[in-house]
């Protein structure tokens, strides 16, 4: 935002800067430190520099690098150690036509701005070097009616250096004419006209670089993306011995990324080998808020989420389901990341970690759908069983289980035992028990004659067809009939009939066949 300063204040401010040079001239410490105190006080902006005079007025010869997007050539200036830059691009304007705006400076491998002087660039002698970059007009952002001057200057510079050329032609033609014709031996051979310039201009600077260099060596940019490296070129010695040194800088960065990985590996490896890993660092438990020091929390596997051992230990022992899920959450994040054994087993003693596998075996048997548990009093075994499988013996009290029957009954088959149980359940209670449940069942439909033999059979899971294990009888749950006639596999005159005709047995039927 622009400061508006008042007229009086402006005036004021003119007689005092003049006073304050005035003072730094004469000397007067006194009036030099009372003026910039005032100056001070009128708080405004104020530029201070030497005077031309204040540097040495003797002309030096600036060798001066001109360079294009497609040329360049070196000439000759006379300039003075205190000539600002911007008075340089004025004076390369009025002798050559290069709008101001067109010229970049570069003394010292430095960009020179307006307001620098030669002498800050150290330019101080004969022969004192400098770069003039020549942008184009469209990149300097030059308007329609600044170009079209710029060309006419051109043209104007090339109108002028055309007469003196002719000048010099017609003076030399008449000098030639008055002294004797040189043999033809003896003519001065004309110069090869100068090589084309391999390499890429940048488009930022125009600076003319090498072909092999990724970016400008003058300000940095990026080789455009389209330039190709021309195929007879040959590096010189000093190029060959930079693209040597890239490539060498380039192996030592493969390889330290490989030593890198190296070592994150055996570090991987190393943490692998722990049951449990220690945090690193020291933290707060977001279940305690207790600081617990490096070395001795728990940093989890899965989610990296670190603890304090304790609240760890206290989530798995409070835990009522098979999986322990991570105890961190916050307002708006909760993790399921699971709790791995190892971790489980380190944290908790023999006999806390033996209950919590207990605990395990008790919800995995209460949760799965075709479970069965072992009939023998006490015994802690149980299995998941398939259709196709009737029996269930028991690891652990080497037991055998009829499945369909629910019991074990050792050295009798299915009808044996049932019968065996109706008998005993006038003055067994158990048995009693036993052959109510099965009464309840086939009231229910869960269980069923065998239509053959009698015997009771139930369905475990799946589809409608059973086998009966005492006759082998092939039966239609739906129906509660035998699935073929009386001539066996095949026989559809008696049975259930089931897809006879594309029709099945039953509406409620289930692939019997």
């Amino acid at each position: 935002m622009a400061v508006q300063f008042t007229t009086t204040n402006m005036r004021k401010a003119e007689e005092t800067v003049q006073s304050l040079s005035e003072a730094i001239n004469t000397g007067d410490k006194a009036e030099a430190i009372r003026c910039v105190e005032q100056l001070l006080t009128l708080n405004v902006p104020v530029c201070m520099r030497l005077t031309p005079e204040a540097y040495s007025q003797e002309c030096i010869r600036l060798r001066v690098g001109v360079e294009d997007a497609l040329s360049d050539a070196y000439i000759t200036m006379l300039v003075t150690p205190g000539m600002t830059i911007s008075e340089l691009k004025q004076k390369v304007s009025r002798d050559y036509g290069f709008h101001p705006s067109l010229q970049c400076w570069i003394i010292g491998k430095r960009f020179a701005k307006d307001g620098d002087t030669l002498f800050s660039h150290n330019v101080t002698c004969d022969d004192d070097q400098a770069f003039l970059f020549i942008r184009s007009a469209h990149s300097a952002n030059l308007s329609h009616e600044q170009q079209k001057q710029e060309e006419q200057n051109r043209k104007i510079g090339g109108i002028i250096e055309n007469i003196e050329v002719l000048s010099r032609g017609a003076a030399e033609l008449g000098a030639r004419r008055k002294r004797p014709q040189t043999p033809p031996e003896q003519k001065t051979p004309r110069k090869p006209p100068p090589k084309p310039v391999i390499g890429w201009s940048c488009l930022q600077c125009t600076y003319m670089n090498k072909p092999t260099r990724p970016g400008c060596a003058m300000c940095s940019a990026e080789r455009p993306e389209n330039y190709q490296i021309p195929d007879i070129y040959q590096p010189d010695e000093e190029e060959t011995r930079r693209i040597q040194q890239e490539e060498l800088a380039s192996l030592q960065y493969q390889q330290s990324i490989r030593e890198e990985r190296e070592k994150n590996f055996l570090s991987l490896l190393e943490t692998d080998n722990h049951d449990l890993v220690s945090n690193t660092e020291e933290i707060c438990c977001p279940i305690c808020c207790e600081e617990v020091v490096a070395g001795e929390g728990v940093t989890l596997r899965e989610c990296l989420h670190s603890f304090c051992r304790e609240c760890v230990k206290m989530t798995i022992l409070n835990c009522v389901d098979a999986e322990v899920t991570c105890p961190y959450a916050d307002g708006e994040y909760s993790c399921d990341c699971k709790l791995l054994d190892r971790e489980i087993k380190t944290l908790l003693s023999p006999d806390e970690c033996q209950k919590f596998l207990e605990l395990r075996l008790n919800i995995a048997e209460s949760r799965s759908e075709n479970s069965y548990h072992c009939k023998t009093p006490d015994c802690p075994g149980w299995c998941i069983f398939e259709d196709d499988v009737n029996e269930f013996a028991c690891d652990i009290c080497n037991e055998t289980n009829c499945l369909l029957c629910k019991a074990v009954h050792k050295d009798m088959n299915c009808k044996d035992y049932q019968d065996d149980l109706r008998l005993r359940a006038e003055n067994d209670a158990a048995a009693k028990r036993t052959t109510e449940i099965l009464e309840m069942m086939l009231q229910n439909g869960e269980a069923m004659y065998c239509p053959k033999c009698k015997v009771i059979i139930q369905k475990k899971d799946g589809c409608d067809w059973i086998c009966c294990l005492m006759c082998k009888t092939e039966i239609c749950w739906v129906t509660k009939q035998a699935r073929w006639g009386p001539q066996g596999n095949g026989d559809v005159s008696g049975g259930c009939k089931c897809r006879i005709n594309g029709a099945p047995c039953h509406p409620n039927c289930q692939n019997c066949h």
